[in-house]
């Protein structure tokens, strides 16, 4: 429930009369290759292989903005609840965004040796996949995605 308070007011989950990032059925392929920037495109199919490979779970775009993979069910101690992505990313303009939804508390090992990027609650900012240690994105993405099946089910 802490997760889910933190990423409220982040703005990645909002209450279901709200939500727009919600899972939907468009198309991860054609999102990605709008992408105009072609080296944001490459690093963003990059991505997806990545996280397919680690996750095992189907890519499903979430919004129009954001791939995830899996899902997890919320309840806030209001009683509202919804659905978020377990992990993910999205391709934006100024730089790539990684969806960790646990946050990065519990990946200091990890963090100090990524490479250049800056957080957020429970976004990790990158300029392009060159700027990070591609091994240790996909140990965090797969320690991400395994903490959040864990507490979720």
């Amino acid at each position: 429930m802490y997760i889910a308070q933190k990423l409220s007011h982040a703005g990645l989950i909002e209450p279901m009369s709200q939500r727009k990032t919600m899972q939907n059925s468009a198309d991860v392929n054609a999102f990605l290759d709008a992408v105009e920037n072609p080296r944001r495109r490459s690093d963003a199919k990059q991505l997806l292989a990545l996280m397919r490979k680690v996750t095992g779970a189907p890519p499903k775009m979430w919004g129009p903005g954001i791939v995830g993979f899996g899902k997890y069910h919320y309840r806030y101690a209001s009683g509202r609840e919804g659905e978020s992505l377990r992990v993910g990313f999205s391709p934006r303009k100024q730089n790539l965004v990684i969806y960790i939804m646990p946050g990065f508390s519990d990946y200091g090992e990890i963090l100090e040796q990524l490479g250049k990027f800056r957080t957020g609650r429970s976004c990790l900012y990158v300029n392009k996949l060159d700027d990070v240690d591609l091994v240790l994105l996909e140990q965090l993405v797969r320690e991400s995605f395994r903490e959040m099946k864990h507490r979720y089910g």
